[in-house]
């Protein structure tokens, strides 16, 4: 088992190895809960949760689970902290749980959570891979943010809710772009974060 730079390892996963913009990998909640910054909010917390939370049980247990059976231990380790997510979401954050609906249970088939448990944790130590999970967790959140942030701005002229854009602009002639509220518009908009990405990352212009 060779050492790990656990900064590397948190950070990696956030910037230059991001699994949304690098990997392009779990894309499809920025369809779902990108329409506001607040449910994105919430599930970039919850999966964040979930994959570090997953990450850490699946790398202590890791010497006492049979190789036939991993991925299905992974499954139950992913649905547990899921369930445990949505009743805390439940009990302190009803009107957001309702809102995101199934989304929340979904995370359970979040490739990004399977991919840590598997390429990861079942490899290395439990803090590591706690680090791991939290890194990628972040970076999957932090890719969501960015699109809920432009979506509801411009779309709604809100963040978090509250009036951003002054009832000024509107009386001028200013309309909410309603483009923004589309799905389509989240798979543009993390088009544009890749395509910044990797013109800043010139190593990744090739893959």
């Amino acid at each position: 088992m060779k050492d790990i730079n656990l900064k590397e390892t948190l950070l990696n996963p956030i910037f230059k190895g991001n699994p949304i913009s690098v990997l392009v990998l779990g894309i499809c909640s920025s369809l779902a809960v990108t329409v506001q910054l607040k449910g994105a909010f919430v599930m970039a917390l919850s999966v964040i949760v979930v994959t570090a939370l997953s990450s850490l049980v699946a790398s202590l247990l890791r010497n006492t689970i049979p190789n036939r059976i991993r991925i299905i231990v992974q499954l139950v380790i992913v649905a547990l902290m899921v369930i445990l997510v949505d009743q805390v979401l439940k009990a302190f954050a009803y009107s957001v749980s309702k809102t995101l609906s199934v989304y929340i249970g979904l995370i359970i088939t979040n490739c990004i959570v399977m991919g840590r448990i598997e390429a990861f944790a079942l490899g290395n130590k439990p803090w590591a891979s706690f680090i791991d999970g939290l890194g990628n967790g972040a970076g999957y959140g932090l890719v969501l943010i960015i699109v809920a942030f432009f979506r509801e701005l411009f779309g709604s002229g809100t963040l978090f809710g509250f009036r951003i854009i002054p009832e000024s602009f509107y009386e001028m002639g200013y309309a909410n772009n309603g483009l923004m509220i589309l799905p389509p518009m989240a798979l543009i908009l993390l088009g544009c974060i890749i395509w910044v990405q990797r013109s800043i990352q010139k190593d990744l212009q090739d893959k």
